[in-house]
């Protein structure tokens, strides 16, 4: 059995979760109270990864006589961001461990094909845990970019729900990165069988001529 290439399946892995466990976003919003002096331009909200949002608060004016009002927003989507990252770095742990396992212990690897069994099994687990994490996470990434759409948390303000004063968004979050996790996620499990083939017949040049053979043919 040749060895199977696993480097595009480690960018993959890698991409999903840096771009989502190491994400952080915020968006601003701006309350014009009928009483200038008492209004609030600049009100920003930050969170980040694991998106508890019920533990994000921010303070915006009530327009009533200098005070102010404590607003948590709503959603807790970390259950589903942690286990796609989870799942994104023990991936790519295996894949480092298999990969050194086939550069240097090769023979013991295909000694009675339990290796390659061994690792078939694995690997068949890993991508169902694949989909499985990546469908939650971009359900949860819906709910979050809703949750934090500006307005929505407008709709949060007490002074915003009085005609007399005025709201608006000033800033959007970015979603670019989550966006990279998500799609990152859908081309590993979804290319996964055509970086196998490919890599195998890569490895295959550099081995003898049978394996070679065997991946060609498997290609065509």
């Amino acid at each position: 059995m040749c060895m199977p290439h696993r480097l595009p399946i480690d960018i993959f892995a890698v991409c999903a979760f840096a771009t989502c466990g190491g994400y952080s976003g915020h968006l601003r919003v701006r309350v014009e109270c009928l009483d200038k002096s008492q209004s609030n331009l600049s009100i920003t909200i930050n969170f980040a990864y694991p998106f508890r949002l019920q533990q994000v608060h921010f303070k915006p004016t009530l327009c009533e006589g200098n005070r102010q009002e404590t607003i948590f927003m709503v959603g807790d989507y970390s259950s589903s961001a942690q286990f796609f990252v989870t799942v994104a770095v023990v991936a790519f742990l295996y894949s480092l461990l298999a990969t050194v396992v086939y550069i240097y212990y090769q023979n013991k690897y295909r000694e009675g094909n339990r290796g390659p069994l061994v690792d078939f099994v694995v690997t068949v687990l890993f991508a169902f845990m694949w989909l499985v994490s990546s469908c939650a996470w971009a359900k949860a990434l819906s709910d979050v970019k809703s949750a934090t759409d500006p307005t929505q948390v407008l709709l949060l303000i007490s002074a915003c729900r009085r005609p007399a004063n005025r709201c608006s968004a000033s800033h959007h979050p970015v979603w670019s990165e989550l966006n990279t996790s998500v799609v990152s996620h859908w081309i590993r499990t979804k290319k996964k069988k055509y970086v196998d083939e490919v890599g195998s017949w890569l490895d295959g040049l550099f081995t003898d001529g049978l394996c070679t053979a065997a991946a060609i043919g498997k290609l065509l």
